[in-house]
This record gives structure tokens, sequence and C-alpha cells, in this order.
């Protein structure tokens, strides 16, 4: 619906704003690109849940307070 709009109104600019209004389109289509193309490689860059699973080990008292800060607490 919004593309008969956007023809008849680009139709009534003179042809030099015509050709301004399609210049702000490619920028628009190029920027639109970019961004899903940077998210996609991002989201392939991070893995997903569980990635680390099996390849990072904790110490089971992890939470308890540390020796060295037994005076401060």
């Amino acid at each position: 619906m919004i593309q008969p709009a956007i023809l008849e109104m680009l139709e009534t600019l003179p042809e030099a704003q015509q050709t301004e209004g399609l210049h702000y389109i490619e920028f628009l289509s190029e920027r639109y690109t970019e961004k899903n193309e940077r998210a996609t490689s991002l989201n392939e860059k991070r893995g997903g849940f569980g990635i680390w699973k099996g390849k990072v080990w904790m110490s089971d008292d992890f939470d308890e307070p540390l020796e060295d800060m037994k005076d401060y607490t």
C-alpha cells in the first residue's frame, strides 16, 4: 500500500529531486543490508547457548569468601 503512495508523490517532484529520492532509497537499502550482515556475522561469531559446556571448570567453593578478605568482612 505504501509503494503506490511513494510513486505518486515521486511523480509530482522535478527530475532532480526524483534523482535525490532514488539516491536516498539506495542509501537506506545499503544501510539496511549492512546492519543485517553485521548482525548475522555477530551471531555467527558468538555461537549460541552452551558453546562453553564441558570446556570451563569452576571450583565448588567459588562463591565462598576469600581468605585475604576476612579482615574486611
